[in-house]
């Protein structure tokens, strides 16, 4: 009994889908590559009806965008943000974070800077805060939108913390 046309397409689909993912998890954590493959990727071909192998994003430059994660080079929300270049307009992650000015801030003085002046910006809420420690969110997300999303979030939690405690 042969495969009928369908079923090859099916079976060819699920080839290619697991060959784009061994390449965008080899020598990288499965699962962080998992995700990307699986929400980003999949799930936006599916919104644009296309398939793995026409994808304007390759398994490497997927694979690139995984990287600069892990390397903390960029958050996951500019993560996204480069996904949605990479697709439109196609090139090198790296190059386009160097070029666009993406990379995350992990200098712990700029940030502590920001944070230092929304504290400051806001003595009313600091008070708040102090009495109930959950509003320090509410500070760690002023400190991501004054640094355009660009400040490591644990790093500001971290000082956020601190800060608050004194």
């Amino acid at each position: 009994m042969g495969l009928s046309d369908y079923d090859a397409g099916v079976l060819t689909a699920e080839v290619d889908n697991a060959n784009y993912f061994e390449a965008v998890a080899k020598g990288r954590d499965g699962k962080q590559a998992a995700n990307w493959v699986i929400n980003e990727l999949f799930g936006r071909l599916n919104k644009e009806g296309l398939s793995v192998a026409t994808s304007p994003v390759s398994a490497d430059q997927l694979g690139a965008i995984v990287d600069l994660i892990t390397k903390g080079d960029i958050s996951g929300k500019i993560a996204k943000d480069l996904f949605e270049i990479v697709w439109t307009e196609g090139g090198n992650p790296a190059e386009i974070v160097e070029a666009r000015g993406m990379k995350q801030v992990t200098d712990l003085g700029a940030i502590e800077k920001a944070v230092d002046e929304i504290i400051a910006a806001n003595p009313d809420q600091v008070e708040k805060a102090k009495q109930n420690p959950k509003l320090a969110g509410w500070f760690v997300g002023q400190v991501l939108k004054a640094t355009g999303g660009k400040a490591n979030p644990a790093a500001v939690n971290e000082l956020v913390a601190k800060k608050l405690e004194q």
